[in-house]
């Protein structure tokens, strides 16, 4: 039984092929009309197409032509699968997509996909969220052709001194560092910037705050990269090891385990 005529906006991840969900390649194989964003998406995940399907890239299309191309396909009673990358939720540029499709009677599906921030925590072999030192993370971008709301002005999320996952804003660190220095973060503050996550180029550098710039400048990196700003980013966390989660203490007790008592 093929798929039900309908457009699936599907995470492609972040670029590794492998990185796509099973469901997300189900679709990709069996849909009759493929678009992908070809500036972003791995040629390779296309590749798993039916050689029947109609494939388009998307990059060069204006969105209305975008969605005219989905919504005549599905009318034609043909399934659509309209491939992001990473996941689609964070900058997908997906709203205005469903919008028309909304309005043009076209049903929809998301399928979520592994985000680059999430790839680029791995490719740095970090936790995001460490216990005592950082429980939350903002995902963000700096201002730039785009403007971002008042409220979220980056000097101001950059004051709550937790992880800060920055996208689409290589081009911008100056501005960045400039922002977090503001917002009272030391020079020497670590940072990890991560080029092309999961692809084959993929490049770590790992920097501080006052270094950002010119170790980014010194490696290339203008695009396609997550900039990590945290104290859980710090290299030497590892090897200190002295944050440790409540989960695994043996005297923490929990729904699956009672805790030993501690002696002292």
């Amino acid at each position: 039984m093929g798929l039900e005529a309908k457009v699936y906006i599907v995470g492609a991840g972040p670029g590794d092929p492998e990185l796509i969900t099973v469901k997300g390649m189900k679709i990709l194989q069996e849909a009759d009309t493929i678009l992908y964003t070809d500036s972003l998406v791995n040629p390779l995940l296309i590749e798993a197409a039916k050689p029947e399907a109609k494939v388009l890239k998307s990059a060069g299309m204006a969105l209305e032509e975008l969605v005219e191309v989905m919504a005549t396909a599905v009318r034609k009673g043909k399934s659509v699968a309209r491939i992001h990358t990473g996941d689609p939720a964070v900058y997908g540029a997906i709203l205005e997509q469903m919008s028309h499709l909304h309005n043009q009677g076209i049903a929809y599906e998301i399928i979520p996909g592994v985000s680059s921030v999430f790839a680029s925590a791995a490719a740095a072999g970090v936790e995001l969220t460490v216990p005592d030192l950082t429980q939350t993370v903002i995902l963000t971008r700096a201002e730039g052709r785009t403007p971002v709301p008042e409220r979220e002005k980056l000097v101001d999320l950059a004051k709550h001194h937790c992880t800060v996952s920055l996208f689409l804003s290589a081009t911008l660190i100056k501005k960045v560092v400039h922002a977090f220095l503001e917002a009272e973060w030391k020079s020497e503050a670590p940072v990890v910037v991560v080029y092309r996550a999961s692809w084959p180029d993929e490049k770590v550098v790992r920097t501080s705050l006052g270094n950002l710039a010119e170790d980014m400048r010194k490696n290339g990196i203008t695009k396609q990269a997550m900039v990590i700003i945290s104290p859980a980013v710090d290299p030497n966390l590892v090897a200190q090891g002295n944050y440790e989660s409540k989960l695994y203490d043996k005297s923490f007790t929990h729904g699956y385990r009672k805790g030993e008592p501690e002696h002292g």
